[in-house]
């Protein structure tokens, strides 16, 4: 098994030029949000220490944070085995879902 670092440009796109992100906080382990990324939001992410994603809604990049104030700053971003998926750790500020939830996911399926 490879521990070596993924080179960005190895990673597999979708056929929009977009892989998933799910995100994870380091700290205790909750899922956070899922998001979409092209390549110039890794490497803008790699680059600037703070999660960037690919807006499908409105076709642009997107920092998170940037209106809300609540940063990612990811400590690893791990690639899945075929290369087509990312796991950013990352130290959330505040909420991350739009909602003001700190997770996206905090409704059941079924009402349950």
């Amino acid at each position: 098994m490879s521990t070596a670092p993924v080179d960005p440009e190895a990673l597999r796109l979708d056929d929009r030029g977009l892989i998933p992100v799910i995100v994870q906080d380091a700290d205790n382990g909750q899922v956070l949000m899922f998001a979409w990324a092209n390549l110039e939001a890794v490497r803008r992410t790699l680059a600037e220490g703070r999660m960037v994603y690919w807006s499908r809604s409105r076709q642009e990049l997107w920092r998170k944070g940037d209106t809300s104030g609540h940063v990612q700053h990811w400590e690893e971003i791990l690639v899945d085995c075929d290369e087509d998926v990312l796991l950013a750790r990352v130290h959330q500020e505040g909420a991350a879902c739009h909602t003001g939830a700190r997770s996206c996911f905090f409704r059941t399926l079924g009402g349950a």
